[in-house]
């Protein structure tokens, strides 16, 4: 992912996606984060489903548009990689869950959706996050959904997360 994003960033070449040992021969969803030297989000970008060929695809994807395209941010410049914090997360498939006792905001990130499309998610095991209902809240914030008025499900996912 790094090395993605100092190409595109320096050069705006998009590099070849190596077979990675640490992660295994599947598709999957994968999110890339950016996080700089005090800690605050930089950029987030991800697919909850795979829509590359290969992980090692869906990692180079994510990391560029991470660092170019996230609306909440300008695209990251030269001057900003070395302090520069990146992390990827692999997502396993994600399974319905009935409510909040089922959810554990440490192990399983949240998926919620409503019946009109609206849909949003929360990655695991961030700071600031300690309970199921935080994790709720933040997610329908995140997704413009009401809690209190939109009927919505949830579902949760694990993460295998690579620094």
């Amino acid at each position: 992912a790094r090395e993605a994003i100092e190409a595109y960033v320096r050069e705006g070449a998009v590099i070849k996606p190596q077979k990675l040992e640490a992660v295994e021969s599947r598709r999957a969803g994968v999110f890339v984060s950016l996080h700089r030297a005090d800690g605050s989000l930089r950029g987030c970008i991800g697919t909850t489903q795979p829509t590359r060929g290969s992980i090692e695809e869906e990692i180079v994807g994510n990391a560029i548009s991470a660092a170019t395209r996230d609306p909440r941010f300008y695209p990251l410049t030269p001057a900003e990689l070395d302090g520069l914090d990146v992390s990827v997360d692999v997502l396993e498939p994600a399974e319905q869950v009935s409510g909040p006792a089922d959810l554990d905001p440490r192990e399983y990130g949240i998926i919620v959706c409503t019946a009109d499309g609206r849909q949003a998610l929360l990655l695991p095991d961030l700071e600031g996050v300690d309970t199921p209902e935080q994790q709720i809240g933040i997610t329908c914030r995140k997704g413009g959904i009401d809690p209190d008025r939109d009927c919505y499900s949830l579902s949760r996912f694990r993460v295998v997360r690579h620094h």
